[in-house]
């Protein structure tokens, strides 16, 4: 969404909070492309990012009123986008079961050469196990310390760390092998 589209954007929100159910296709539509995006970087399968997509909006919908129009819309969005991921993977247990060693030892990161499309990083972040993608989407696409994302996930940075080098070298040997 470009920052002339977030006028908009926010008319849209402020029809919805006063009932306008035309409103709430017309921000569906508007918001369902980029969140559908985000859950399928997050579950990884299709099925569930749909569902993810639903019950995000459901959020915005549901939440509307407490949007102060002070930030942007956008990354509002985004957010209540990553949290419900979040908040659906935590339920599943052990998805960091690989990360209990310590990560201090580690360090460097793991360069591709290849250029990929965004279909081929979507797929290879799909095939990655759960806890790698959650803290390499959290890293290195949203931008989150590994302090933050221990404080997140209720997980220790050493986790965090470690759980992000794994899915570099996973994701450097599925390049390799291409």
């Amino acid at each position: 969404m470009t920052n002339q589209q977030e006028p908009k954007a926010n008319q849209v929100l402020r029809d919805c909070i006063a009932g306008n159910r035309s409103a709430q296709y017309t921000l569906y539509q508007l918001f369902a492309p980029i969140v559908y995006a985000i859950c399928l970087r997050y579950m990884g399968q299709s099925d569930d990012a749909k569902d993810m997509l639903q019950n995000t909006m459901i959020k915005v919908f549901q939440k509307a009123e407490e949007f102060r129009f002070q930030g942007s819309l956008e990354g509002w969005v985004k957010r209540i986008a990553v949290n419900t991921c979040l908040d659906q993977l935590k339920q599943k247990k052990n998805i960091f079961i690989d990360g209990l060693e310590s990560a201090e030892k580690i360090s460097g990161d793991v360069n591709a050469s290849h250029i990929l499309e965004a279909k081929d990083l979507m797929h290879l972040l799909s095939v990655l196990p759960v806890g790698y993608r959650i803290v390499f989407n959290l890293y290195a696409i949203e931008g989150y310390s590994h302090a933050e994302i221990a404080a997140i996930l209720g997980i220790s940075e050493n986790t965090s760390k470690t759980q992000l080098f794994k899915a570099r070298k996973s994701l450097q040997s599925k390049l390799e092998r291409n």
